[in-house]
Order: C-alpha cells, then sequence, then structure tokens
C-alpha cells in the first residue's frame, strides 16, 4: 500500500462529505458546499489518495491573523475506517503541522473528550489541553477539549 499526500482536488469533495457522513453520524457533518467554501477561502487541505482506491483521508488548516499574531487551527482530519490505524492520519496531521511550522504558528484544535485515540496522537505531536468546551458538538452536545501546540522556532531562537 503506498498512500500519496496531495492537495485536495474539488473532484474529492463529494467523497469527503460521504466520509463526513459515515465517521461524525449523530454530528453534524460538512457538506460538500461546506468543503467547496473551506479550498475556495485558501484554507489548507490536503487528501491522503491510495492508488486504485481514491481518496481515503483528508486534513483541513486556516491560518487566522498575520505577522507574530499569526495563529493556525486544525479543522479536521478524517480517515476512512477501513484504512484507520495505518499511520494516515499521523501523516495528515503532520503535514498540517509543517504548514504551519513554515509561519512559526502555534496550533489550536478541538477533539472529542472521549476520542482517545486522537487525544493521544495530538499529545504525542506536542499538543496540550488548554480547555474544555461543554456542548461544542451538535446534535450529540459531546464536550471537547481544545488543545494547543506553541509555534516552532529555529534552533538559534531565543526562547520568548
Amino acid at each position: 500500500m503506498t498512500v500519496r499526500l496531495a492537495p485536495l482536488r474539488h473532484a474529492d469533495l463529494a467523497r469527503c462529505a460521504q466520509l463526513e457522513r459515515i465517521l461524525f453520524h449523530g454530528e453534524d457533518p460538512w457538506s460538500e458546499p461546506t468543503f467547496r467554501s473551506e479550498l475556495d477561502a485558501g484554507n489548507f487541505y490536503i487528501g491522503a489518495y491510495v492508488d486504485g482506491v481514491g481518496l481515503v483521508g483528508y486534513a483541513g488548516l486556516s491560518m487566522v491573523g498575520d505577522g507574530r499574531s499569526l495563529e493556525a487551527n486544525v479543522h479536521t482530519i478524517a480517515v476512512d475506517p477501513a484504512w484507520q490505524r495505518q499511520g494516515i492520519g499521523r501523516a495528515l496531521l503532520t503535514a498540517l503541522l509543517e504548514k504551519a511550522d513554515e509561519s512559526r504558528a502555534p496550533v489550536f484544535l478541538e477533539v472529542r473528550t472521549d476520542n482517545v485515540a486522537a487525544i493521544t496522537l495530538y499529545e504525542a505531536h506536542g499538543f496540550s489541553r488548554i480547555g474544555l468546551r461543554r456542548r461544542y458538538y451538535q446534535p450529540s452536545g459531546a464536550d471537547a477539549y481544545t488543545m494547543a501546540r506553541p509555534a516552532a522556532r529555529d534552533a538559534d531562537e531565543e526562547p520568548a
């Protein structure tokens, strides 16, 4: 199996919406137009592709602010259940973090408090819990942790 990461294409958005319905049932899954608006807004979205299969995962990041106030926000990371536990989610997260690191932006995200696998992945990549958002996910009312990862620094840069 070879997984290739590449910019998400408009042609993949129907598949993204399909995966949303599978992965986030009981919540408010994103629609194809929602994904289209994310791409059209210039946000960074990457897909995970397997030859002969197509899109098996995707992830998205937005950058807000400028200069020293620039922040990155992970919007989503999703992997088809048939392809989970094969390092695809880790590869997608790494690609998002590399993009944020290019701008030395801190990274923020929300994750369900009961999603132990995702929390473990994020903590392994330098994230820590900084807050709790009660009833963040709708319509289920599930809580979310807000997690943050500090901005990357150059090796010769002094800590703030």
